[in-house]
């Protein structure tokens, strides 16, 4: 790790709206960046150096969905160490910034997993943006890997406790028809980022929901009422709003790519959001984990049980940006845009985070011309990905 009073990042290409730039470079003061200069300006000349190798300057990747990493799960014990653990492991492939997800659990563990959470951004741990409650308020029918014996319906000591004062971002999936729209307005009133998820819905308790409050989706397609003809269900709901985000987990596996096409097409610019739904296995030499009792394998990128239910994914952000560009077909600048300047507005920090630009946060993934990651800047601190 390095850090300077002023650093400025030379030879590298950084991705503007355009495509990639050369001849340009991001001074860095701080955690912030200071200014985005060409190199001959005078203030290169005085800032400590790093030379980025000819690779591409991205924004840092942020990632809303992630249970695991570096062979830890969040929810086998939600603590600072786990989520210091998490992060590491996702850092290497350039995401910095991260919800690390707790899915269905007791309320005591969802206690434990908020005060982690707390205590984690309190400490300054790299990345730790929040937190993503993906449960317990789900539907059985489209239950997943989850385990239906712990739903339920939010209860006012539930409130309580979505609504109390945290430090970072809180999201929460619901299934909206099992949580009424009261709650889902009182929540979303509260700061809670409430989406909906693992729902048997239909178009109209959906549309309900999302003028409630509701103002995204998990994992679209995976575990809700598909798309018909005479009923739109969740799909539908998610694709015919305007102002609603979408997560999209682009491993080539819990999405064909010609169905990620559609939704991207359909939904306005921005509301796509790339999402890896992470398990143990990112950044682990260890292709198995358990949840629930039940053995997990990462086989082929796919994670799945011995019953052949999807349980999670083994994608990181970066070759979550090359599928991206390699299987959907999408330019560059879109696909990074994704994975980190839509994010951020997600979470309504587009202010601070997911852009190159003066004032922002100094947050970069350095990828190679094969869109693997080299280098990985949290907040002015630069890590080596490898």
């Amino acid at each position: 790790m390095e850090n300077a009073a002023t650093i400025a990042l030379v030879n590298g290409r950084v991705l503007g709206d355009h495509g990639p730039r050369e001849g340009l470079a991001v001074l860095v003061e701080g955690e912030r960046i200071a200014a985005i200069v060409a190199q001959d300006d005078p203030r290169v000349a005085s800032a400590t150096s790093h030379d980025l190798g000819g690779h591409l300057l991205l924004p840092g990747f942020i990632d809303v969905q992630v249970n695991g990493g570096g062979g830890l799960l969040f929810n086998d014990a939600p603590t600072v160490d786990t989520l210091r653990g998490i992060a590491a492991a996702h850092r290497t492939f350039g995401t910095t910034g991260l919800l690390p997800t707790l899915i269905t659990d007791t309320a005591e563990k969802m206690h434990a997993a908020l005060d982690a959470v707390d205590a984690a951004i309190e400490q300054r741990v790299p990345g730790i943006l929040g937190i993503h409650l993906e449960g317990p308020f789900l539907a059985p029918a489209r239950k997943g890997i989850h385990d239906a014996r712990l739903f339920r319906h939010p209860d006012a000591d539930d409130l309580a406790m979505l609504a109390a004062k945290h430090r970072g971002r809180i999201m929460l999936t619901l299934a909206p028809e099992q949580v009424s729209t009261e709650v889902i307005r009182t929540l979303s009133e509260a700061g809670v980022i409430v989406v909906a998820g693992h729902t048997a819905a239909d178009y109209a308790t959906t549309r309900a929901a999302l003028d409630a409050g509701i103002c995204g989706f998990t994992h679209l397609y995976n575990a809700m009422t598909p798309l018909a003809s005479r009923e739109p269900g969740v799909v539908g709901a998610a694709l015919d709003d305007p102002h609603s985000w979408c997560g999209l987990i682009v491993d080539g596996h819990h999405v064909h790519p010609a169905s990620l096409r559609v939704a991207i097409a359909a939904k306005a610019r921005g509301k796509c959001v790339l999402v890896t739904d992470a398990m143990p296995p990112v950044g682990s030499d260890d292709p198995s984990y358990t949840l629930n009792g039940q053995t997990i394998v990462a086989r082929d990128g796919i994670c799945q049980s011995e019953a052949g239910v999807l349980a999670g994914s083994a994608l990181d952000m970066a070759t979550g940006v090359r599928n991206l560009v390699e299987m959907v077909g999408l330019p560059l600048t879109e696909a990074s845009r994704m994975a980190s300047t839509y994010p951020a507005a997600w979470l309504g920090l587009g202010r601070t985070h997911g852009r190159l630009a003066a004032g922002y946060r100094a947050d970069f993934a350095v990828l190679d011309d094969a869109l693997v990651a080299r280098e990985t800047w949290i907040g002015g601190v630069v890590y080596p990905a490898h």
